[in-house]
């Protein structure tokens, strides 16, 4: 029996600055400042509840989970999750054919 190993890459903040920066042909700093001008702007409007949606990319969006019965895995204890809002992402078409 063969097992193929998948290694994930990851893109972090830096190297997304950087993808930016070539691709706009922009500075690093101005790269810098736009990838964080775009992470306030889409913070501040999902937390007044609002959708952030880039046509082709996808939308953001905030949505209530409820609360729920869980278990705690080292003891097998039921436990209450409590309700909470949580960031979806749903991809747009152009996105998922391109991946």
């Amino acid at each position: 029996m063969y097992f193929i190993t998948l290694k994930s890459q990851l893109m972090n903040k830096a190297q997304l600055i950087d993808a930016i920066a070539e691709k706009a042909g922009l500075t690093k700093a101005d790269s810098k400042k736009a990838l964080d001008a775009f992470i306030e702007a889409t913070s501040e409007a999902l937390k007044a509840g609002d959708r952030v949606a880039l046509v082709g990319f996808g939308s953001f969006s905030v949505a209530k989970r409820s609360a729920r019965t869980g278990r705690n895995p080292q003891t097998g204890k039921e436990i209450t999750i409590p309700a909470k809002a949580v960031v979806k992402f749903k991809p747009g078409s152009e996105l998922s054919e391109g991946v």
